[in-house]
């Protein structure tokens, strides 16, 4: 599978090191070329001299940018994702004291209704997506997506790189994972390590059948 990843800041060169040593081919992109070249020669993944090109030839592409900047990607070169599955890592620069009516992810897929969004890797650290295993205990890598086939795709993804993959269900579901998202990022800020990670724990907590989930 060819994967895109937009952005070359912590997040994205992590995802991009992790992602490539499971084998997968990685493009880097990012609007300076040169942070794409810096973060190809780090992970091993292959620098794109543009946006645009990073994407043409993509199967899913991940978008490890600020999510004030999706405005301004779906002008750039939202109708080269058509098609497309496209993985929102991002979370909201301040949270929702009442909860949120929305999330990023469903934001976006209104913008980009060609494609099919999937939630994901937003639960976890970019200094933790190197190494899942907390303890010996594997952290968990929350997945929701409406696209049933999209959603399997990027479960299968987040095994690959040493998660246990946990269908969260629909895109609605992002909204709460964004939610945990803000609590782990609260808890580092008060003292934590940010090497913090989720894990749903209990006999049988996570189903190895997922053909009943949206």
């Amino acid at each position: 599978m060819q994967i895109a990843i937009i952005g070359a800041g912590n997040v994205g060169r992590a995802l991009a090191g992790s992602l490539t040593r499971a084998g997968h081919d990685v493009t880097v992109a990012a609007p300076h070329e040169e942070h794409a070249r810096e973060a190809a020669t780090q992970t091993g993944a292959i620098a794109a001299r543009s946006l645009q090109a990073g994407v043409t030839d993509a199967d899913l592409v991940v978008l490890a940018v600020p999510a004030t900047a999706h405005d301004q990607l779906a002008g750039e070169i939202g109708d080269a994702l058509s098609g497309k599955v496209v993985v929102d890592v991002s979370n909201r620069p301040t949270p929702s004291a009442d909860g949120p009516a929305t999330s990023i992810a469903e934001e976006l897929q209104a913008r980009l209704p060609n494609t099919s969004v999937v939630k994901a890797f937003n639960t976890v650290f970019a200094t933790r997506q190197a190494n899942p295993q907390l303890g010996g205990v594997t952290a968990d890598g929350f997945v929701a997506a409406d696209d049933a086939k999209a959603k399997q795709t990027v479960l299968e993804i987040v095994e690959s790189i040493g998660f246990r993959p946990v269908d969260a269900g629909s895109l609605a579901a992002a909204r709460t994972l964004e939610g945990m998202a803000w609590l782990n990022m609260t808890h580092a800020m008060s003292g934590g390590t940010w090497q913090d990670a989720w894990v749903i724990v209990g006999p049988d907590s996570i189903s190895t059948d997922r053909s009943s989930r949206n």
